[in-house]
């Protein structure tokens, strides 16, 4: 019988669909991993369904998404290695946690419970939802020039004009409340089991020029992994962006991803 290859799932985060992943799945599967990337619950097949039909997301929370992909990785042969963008890097770091993966990556993740640091830029993205409490419950869209802030400040207009027009989507306004008032909600959904020494290996990867989950950020999430014996790395990459996954340069972080995970024979 011939060797059983390991499963990656891929999770996306905010405004990206989970096609955006393609070029990964690829990548990876020619490695020999086992890829997939499914969407956040409520999330259609494809990036202009979803813009014609963002009311299911509408609502959901980190929670919501976190129990979505527990019940995805249930379904398959072994634990996986969990790759995740922004809040799919929050939620990757939830899996983890939770011992429900082999391994994990979190790209520009989000802040969890306990991350204090919040810088003007991450407040200005973060904004685009916080300025209505009535987005709480709604999806909200990005407009070309807040996701050339955001997420394509170290690419051309070009290229942020592009990746808008192929990738973006509304995304629910949930977790970016959730995420903002974590530090002073007890249960907050934010709360990932750092002090896990049985967990598998972290990697945090920041991009330098990130506005969106500026190095600050997953520098005191790595603070947050402290008390914790499991292995928990760290790397940041000069220059990037947080579309430092979709734009032409991502085989790059890819790279460093896998060059990791070989590293921890994963």
């Amino acid at each position: 019988m011939p060797d059983q290859k390991t499963p990656v799932v891929f999770i996306h985060g905010l405004w990206l669909h989970a096609q955006s992943w393609k070029d990964w799945i690829d990548f990876f599967r020619e490695a020999g991993y086992a890829p997939i990337a499914p969407s956040w619950p409520g999330i259609p097949d494809t990036v202009a369904e979803t813009r014609a039909h963002p009311e299911g997301m509408a609502g959901k929370g980190i929670a919501d998404v976190a129990d979505h992909y527990a019940r995805i990785i249930a379904t398959l042969p072994a634990k996986p290695i969990v790759i995740g963008h922004s809040f799919g890097g929050l939620i990757a770091q939830n899996l983890l946690g939770r011992g429900l993966a082999a391994a994990a990556i979190a790209i520009d993740a989000a802040p969890i419970k306990g991350v204090l640091p919040v810088p003007l830029s991450a407040l200005r993205v973060a904004f685009v939802a916080l300025k209505n409490p009535a987005n709480n419950k709604r999806a909200v869209s990005l407009t070309p020039g807040e996701f050339r802030y955001g997420f394509a400040n170290t690419v051309s207009d070009r290229e942020a004009t592009e990746l808008y027009e192929r990738w973006t989507i509304p995304a629910p306004g949930r977790p970016l409340f959730q995420a903002a008032f974590a530090n002073v909600n007890p249960k907050a959904e934010s709360k990932v089991e750092t002090g896990n020494a049985e967990r598998g290996p972290l990697l945090l990867i920041a991009g330098e020029k990130d506005h969106t989950v500026p190095p600050a950020i997953t520098r005191a999430t790595l603070k947050q992994y402290r008390s914790s014996k499991a292995v928990t790395d760290f790397k940041e990459l000069a220059g990037r962006g947080h579309s430092l996954t979709i734009d032409s340069g991502w085989r790059d972080v890819a790279s460093a991803g896998l060059s990791w995970l070989k590293e921890h024979a994963l």
